[in-house]
């Protein structure tokens, strides 16, 4: 038996700590005795029946996490016993294009997550953490970290010179403030704090602006760059951002879609899209391909993922209600 955190019910309070029976890993399968997980808003949106209302319960929640692999089934020959991993987040899309297979064997739902002691994962679902990460570290990687690299490297092509907008100071907004600025980027960024945005700043931003004193910022965006626009903007924020996102960007430019925080539904001026060739791209998340690639690229460019908070894995509900909050900066984890 081994314990877990599980969704009873939907709502703040139905998460629960209770206890399961654990397998050994059959063929092709790989026991994993879990070091951290980060947290996601999917993920809060799962707990309070927001993301899929008809998700099977009980659900162990949490799409990201590292780990130690403790145990290895028939087959399972590209794994050890004392190997790093990290769980890929979508477990069938191991590289190319998304199809509509991409996002049926998601961790955290519908497929059971990671806030557990140990967990079984298939072998090919499973991506070898940085050499230069804590576990606690590496458990930012599988979401935040890929759909931002996702967003800027395997999509948009980033490369030294460009200007990139992010949107807020979460997890993935972070990410690509840091995957930026390693390939040569300029980064602008956009929140409603003016100590977030110094801590921006600090991290390599150009410029912040302070979306409450200045709710045209697309407009201060333009200004910042002479009139030209961003390249890339990487846009967390949904139906209420999109519009300011489209006056910020360039002609030309790319608009990563990956977050719906301000709503998901929204009258824009379609004309302003066509008449300057704008790219908007929807993302979900990324491929294993991808979290291999950011791996390798993480030990290379010594990146280091930004953690807000860390909670003992027992406290999640504490940890849950301080991402539906709002005032992290960076990832919230849980660890072991």
């Amino acid at each position: 038996m081994v314990q877990v955190m599980e969704i009873g019910r939907f709502g703040k309070d139905g998460l629960r700590r209770t206890e399961r029976a654990l397998p050994e890993p059959g063929p092709g399968q790989v026991r994993i005795r879990m070091g951290a997980v980060s947290l996601n808003y999917r993920d809060l949106m799962m707990l309070l029946g927001l993301y899929n209302p008809r998700q099977p319960l009980p659900l162990i929640p949490c799409s990201d996490g590292a780990g130690t692999v403790v145990a290895v089934g028939e087959g399972g020959g590209a794994w050890r016993p004392g190997d790093r991993v990290m769980g890929a987040f979508a477990q069938d899309w191991l590289d190319g294009e998304v199809d509509s297979r991409s996002g049926r064997h998601t961790l955290g739902g519908p497929l059971d997550g990671m806030l557990a002691e140990e967990v079984i994962l298939s072998e090919t679902g499973l991506v070898r953490s940085p050499d230069s990460l804590s576990d606690a570290e590496a458990a930012c990687l599988p979401c935040a970290g890929v759909t931002a690299w996702h967003a800027l490297v395997a999509q948009g092509g980033i490369k030294s010179g460009d200007t990139v907008l992010v949107i807020g100071t979460g997890g993935v907004s972070l990410f690509a403030l840091q995957i930026a600025l390693a390939h040569g980027a300029r980064v602008a960024a956009v929140s409603r704090s003016e100590e977030k945005l110094a801590r921006a700043r600090a991290l390599g931003a150009f410029a912040g602006i302070h979306s409450a004193a200045t709710p045209d910022w697309g407009k201060a965006v333009q200004a910042l760059t002479g009139g030209r626009g961003v390249d890339h903007v990487v846009e967390v924020g949904g139906a209420g951002t999109l519009a300011q996102s489209i006056e910020a960007v360039r002609p030309g430019g790319r608009i990563a879609i990956i977050g719906v925080l301000s709503g998901v539904s929204s009258q824009i001026d379609l004309r302003r899209v066509l008449m300057r060739s704008v790219r908007l791209q929807g993302l979900f998340v990324g491929s294993r391909r991808m979290l291999e690639d950011l791996s390798r690229a993480v030990d290379t460019t010594g990146l280091k993922p930004v953690i807000d908070r860390t909670w003992p894995w027992q406290e999640a509900g504490a940890a849950f209600e301080y991402l539906a909050g709002g005032q992290q900066f960076g990832k919230v984890v849980l660890t072991w």
